[in-house]
């Protein structure tokens, strides 16, 4: 079967509402990438589409809630994601935006081709509006609970938890994002793409043309949807930002998101295609094309009903091909929730790690969720880091140069006679390309990483087997040949490791000194070509690839998850309820005095109590205080405290306790005693 020669891969739009965190790099992006540096590898003719999604409803509400236009907010965050991602190393070919004059146009006149064609059926319906804020509550703007698995936080149109489209009508008990108020129904006039229509083509078309070739997770998910049996979909909404609806009657109105977004992939294209003097429309109308689209599992009933539905209507585009959507990524066993800012965030990676891009991209894509959800953690990833990236190709690569500059001045030696391991070792080098490539072609980025490590494994193991550090007391000749070997693995790697670590394989290639297309080493050439390093090629001086990461950078990492995970839980602390009202003849009996800790100690078998002794003024007495998972013994011995030394007596493990220290909670949820004033205050006073 022969290949396509023109690829148009498109990735997911972010929301310009925030950065870009490891989910959305492990989901969409970092795949995106390697597949579109592998065929640019492989002699295609690609283009790699991005953009920025800046129409949705969590740009208005972000900005609402920071008291800016939607514009400012969608400047600030394009141009973070967009920096970001160049020094991340998305190849992108072209960045756009859906702000931009080229897709406003685009996906108008998508809309009116539509309009004109009478593909849309017009309807007036009743929609959740909120009196409180005078306006339609479209998508977003309302949550509730969804009628399919429960979830009482899904959104009005989509429930994250178990990833159902919806309507904002859908939603069980629903409330108004802005107000918190319960909206009433009111009419509006919108119109509807009749997916209904499409059922029969989207049937035949995946169910039976995409059994075999589309990831199950993703084939599963269509089906159960055409199997529902499909509805018309509103394709405009009650807004104010967004692309105004360009017909008449379309006044006040906008296109909706989800309609506008996936033709930001055309419009993306149009906008290379003027700026390098290419024809857009092959890489969008011609059967020649093979269009791949990369997303999150969220995103699949829109690529791969509503968007490949509005691309047949249209009549003129090629449909996808294929749209390998990954699962979600877990960050420490927990979801990722930017709002709780439990997230790994690209800039804040970039700035801590510099010069580790690849590190994270490696650590993704061996534990990439491509076909269920997955979990990151900062000890895999300082492990997959120091186990794999340091010990094994690091190392391998650090070997054979300092030995070739070692032995020979960094001069590729001349082999002698090559032994049976020689000749085995360099035939199932030959076979790496194509073993990689199979991987990759089937969308299984984690598998095709695996085997360029088995690559480096395979020099590792040879060197280490041959051992010319000894050889060469006693066989130069012999020494020769086995370096000769080694720096061909180490060529091979320098190709073959691109797709998966940009920056790795450009700073290899500039030590083995092969960044002149005469040296160069393509990614076919590997396989077929007998000699990738010549006899005599000057290679440099060795660097190290990979640097340890030490438990110290981790500890900060974790350390910086918990205090967002207790600052999250003190904002979002429940004020507890008032207490039964007192009289102050009530208050009155609290005896409330200074007091000293003279002694502590732990509770035997109790995880939780220190056993106090405490100079009251009065006397000293023993006070069992549950605070020993924040406090050690010998921290508290000498702190001026406040007990409450008319408490009834309470017997404690065997221990009678004779009253109560105060203690309070900080803003942070960390355990405070509430103090007196003054230090030097004597112990007995009382507290009132």
């Amino acid at each position: 079967m022969n290949k396509p020669k023109r690829y148009t891969i498109t990735s997911a739009l972010p929301y310009t509402n925030g950065p870009i965190h490891i989910g959305h790099l492990a989901g969409v992006y970092v795949p995106a990438d390697i597949y579109a540096r592998y065929l640019r590898l492989t002699g295609n003719d690609v283009v790699f589409i991005g953009g920025s999604d800046e129409h949705g409803v969590p740009i208005t509400i972000k900005a609402k809630n920071e008291g800016v236009t939607p514009q400012d907010v969608v400047d600030k965050y394009h141009t973070i994601i967009k920096q970001s991602f160049e020094e991340f190393g998305i190849s992108f070919d072209n960045y756009s935006r859906t702000s931009a004059k080229i897709h406003h146009e685009t996906a108008s006149e998508f809309f009116k081709t539509l309009y004109d064609k009478g593909d849309f059926i017009e309807e007036t319906t009743e929609q959740l509006y909120d009196e409180k804020a005078n306006q339609f509550l479209a998508d977003r703007f309302v949550t509730g609970t969804c009628p399919k698995c429960g979830n009482e936080e899904a959104y009005g149109d989509q429930c994250e938890k178990c990833g159902t489209s919806l309507n904002a009508t859908d939603l069980i008990n629903p409330k108004s994002a802005l107000t918190g108020n319960v909206p009433t129904l009111k009419e509006t006039k919108h119109w509807f793409l009749p997916l209904d229509k499409h059922e029969a083509f989207l049937r035949e078309w995946i169910l039976e043309g995409h059994k075999k070739d589309w990831k199950p997770n993703v084939y599963g998910q269509v089906k159960s949807w055409i199997d529902d049996g499909l509805r018309p979909r509103a394709v405009t909404r009650d807004l104010d930002w967004g692309i105004p609806v360009p017909v008449p009657g379309g006044e006040g109105k906008v296109l909706y998101v989800w309609f506008d977004a996936p033709i930001g992939y055309i419009s993306s294209t149009k906008e290379w295609a003027q700026r390098e003097g290419k024809d857009w429309e092959p890489y969008w109308k011609s059967n020649d094309t093979k269009l791949v689209h990369f997303i999150g599992k969220d995103n699949i009933v829109f690529h791969c009903i509503i968007f490949p539905a509005m691309l047949k209507a249209e009549g003129s585009y090629i449909l996808p091909e294929n749209v390998p959507a990954n699962e979600f990524l877990n960050l420490e066993g927990n979801k990722l929730s930017t709002s709780k800012n439990w997230a790994v965030w690209l800039p804040e990676y970039l700035k801590e790690f510099p010069n580790q891009q690849d590190v994270l991209r490696y650590a993704l894509t061996a534990n990439a969720p491509e076909t269920k959800d997955n979990d990151f953690t900062w000890k895999d990833f300082q492990a997959r880091n120091n186990n794999e990236l340091v010990a094994i190709f690091g190392n391998f690569i650090n070997r054979v140069v300092v030995l070739t500059n070692k032995y020979y001045n960094g001069i590729v030696p001349a082999p002698g006679a090559f032994s049976q391991v020689d000749e085995e070792t360099l035939a199932a080098l030959k076979a790496y390309p194509e073993v990689i490539s199979s991987s990759i072609e089937r969308y299984r980025f984690r598998e095709a990483q695996t085997e360029l490590m088995n690559l480096a494994r395979l020099g590792n193991k040879y060197l280490a087997d041959e051992e010319p550090w000894k050889v060469i007391k006693v066989d130069e000749a012999r020494t020769q040949t086995i370096m000769y070997v080694a720096l061909q693995i180490a060529s091979a790697l320098a190709t073959l490791s691109e797709p998966f670590l940009p920056f790795t394989s450009t700073k290899l290639k500039s030590i083995l000194n092969v960044t002149s297309s005469a040296v160069e080493t393509s990614w076919n050439e590997v396989s077929t070509k007998d000699v990738l390093l010549p006899v005599g090629h000057q290679i440099g001086e060795a660097e190290l690839l990979f640097s340890k990461i030490e438990d110290e950078t981790i500890q900060f990492q974790l350390d910086k998850l918990e205090a967002s995970k207790k600052a999250n839980e003190a904002a979002n602390k429940a004020v507890e309820p008032q207490k039964p009202t007192i009289t102050f003849d009530d208050f009155t009996k609290l005896d409330m005095r200074v007091g000293t800790i003279l002694e502590a100690e732990k509770m035997p078998k109790a995880k939780k109590l220190l056993v106090l002794k405490v100079d009251t003024g009065l006397d000293v007495r023993t006070i069992v205080s549950g605070i020993a998972e924040s406090f050690t013994p010998e921290e508290v011995v000498g702190k001026k405290v406040t007990v409450l030394v008319n408490l009834a007596p309470r017997a404690l493990r065997g221990v009678e306790s004779q009253g109560m220290i105060l203690m309070t909670e900080s803003t942070e949820g960390k355990l405070v005693f509430v103090n007196p004033d003054d230090a030097n205050v004597p112990n007995g006073l009382h507290i009132s």
